[in-house]
């Protein structure tokens, strides 16, 4: 019997070598050497006008919103069908977030729902772009002109993906990335905010918040010859040992991509079958106008009990297979503020009845089959 883990971390080969060069370096802590490289590959190969690397994403959000002064009243739009750090980040500066209904064919934000949830108090819209396909950004960006709201990318899942001719993460004012271990390019912890923009007023602002609330960037340029405290903050600059690991990820960027699109389509092949029948009310699939970084890859099953049974089934076959997000709105969290089951109907749907299946950069096409292969089974029982 094979065992298949839901995920495994890939190496690229060369990490080791670049983390002992980062401990030959003057310092291992933020903004060194390879800060530096990976800022520079991140803003060239998406074409972002500034990235700052970051802790987490989680932490790029919580900056994001700081930078856009989100305060009490304001309100900022996301879907329910997200993790809790989305939310989080507006909670944070007291603001209020407002969920919004999923389209059933891509898990994203319903540009539609968004329209009906702006009222005068609107800050920011926060797509999602669920597991490396994009939001509908063109429509997403005409309402925020419309209505003068702000738009951060939640492109936790997203890079080295496109929404049409863009890569996600370059469409918003702002937007966050994140190099999480589970995520297609690792640093184990960290991420980056996006700035969409050559404001230099915002991106020094962005560089005070990021070093704890102080002036230390223009000190380190020379421009003062001491720091001091000038803003609120918080310590976001990730050490340059986590970077080094990244950048040797991101050297890799279109083979690591290649390796899962192959998976993935593997996939797709495999099961799109039951897709036709009706027994699989949907499953990953390879959009028009979307170039997808092959995130993960799921399935949606008709209820929560035959989607239990499939885990089950599975594991017992030496297959670890995962549901994915609990919608925040119907969440004990959610609930104190306000929100009620079957608010959102799509949303609750999909989290009762998406399982993803085992997916990493170095699964073989034998291992997808024996996947395939008693997924089969298991459904063909059910």
């Amino acid at each position: 019997m094979m065992k298949i883990p839901f995920n495994k971390i890939y190496l690229t080969g060369n990490e080791i070598n670049l983390i002992e060069k980062a401990f030959s370096m003057e310092s291992v802590s933020g903004d060194g050497f390879f800060t530096s490289k990976v800022t520079s590959l991140i803003e060239e190969k998406f074409s972002i006008p500034k990235a700052f690397m970051m802790t987490s994403a989680t932490h790029a959000l919580d900056m994001a919103m700081m930078l856009i002064d989100l305060g009490p009243k304001d309100e900022v739009i996301m879907p329910s069908f997200t993790f809790p750090s989305t939310a989080n980040s507006v909670i944070l500066q007291g603001a209020k977030p407002v969920f919004a209904e999923i389209l059933p064919t891509t898990l994203n934000i319903d540009p539609g729902d968004i329209e009906r949830k702006i009222t005068k108090n609107t800050k920011a819209i926060v797509p999602v772009h669920y597991g490396g396909i994009g939001c509908e950004m063109d429509r997403i960006i005409d309402i925020s002109k419309r209505y003068n709201i702000y738009i951060i990318e939640d492109a936790a899942q997203g890079v080295n993906a496109k929404y049409k001719d863009k890569f996600l993460g370059a469409w918003g004012h702002l937007a966050c990335y994140s190099f999480h271990g589970t995520k297609n390019y690792i640093s184990g912890e960290g991420g980056a905010l996006l700035i969409n923009s050559k404001d230099k007023e915002l991106i020094e602002r962005a560089e005070i918040i990021r070093q704890k609330g102080t002036n230390r960037s223009k000190f380190l340029k020379g421009k003062v010859d001491k720091y001091s405290w000038v803003d609120k903050g918080s310590s976001y600059t990730p050490s340059d040992i986590l970077m080094a690991v990244l950048y040797g990820q991101l050297k890799h960027l279109d083979i690591i991509k290649k390796k899962r699109e192959n998976i993935v389509k593997h996939y797709i092949k495999g099961l799109h079958k039951y897709l036709e029948s009706g027994v699989l009310n949907g499953m990953t699939s390879l959009e028009d106008n979307r170039d997808s970084n092959y995130h993960l890859f799921y399935i949606l099953l008709d209820n929560e009990t035959i989607r239990n049974e499939v885990i089950y089934k599975l594991k017992k076959c030496g297959i670890y297979a995962r549901t994915h997000f609990e919608p925040l709105h119907s969440s004990l969290k959610g609930q104190t503020l306000g929100y009620n089951l079957g608010d959102f109907k799509v949303t609750e749907k999909v989290g009762k009845t998406l399982l993803r299946l085992p997916l990493y950069t170095d699964m073989t096409i034998e291992e997808v089959n024996y996947v395939i292969y008693h997924l089969d089974k298991i459904l063909k029982e059910l």
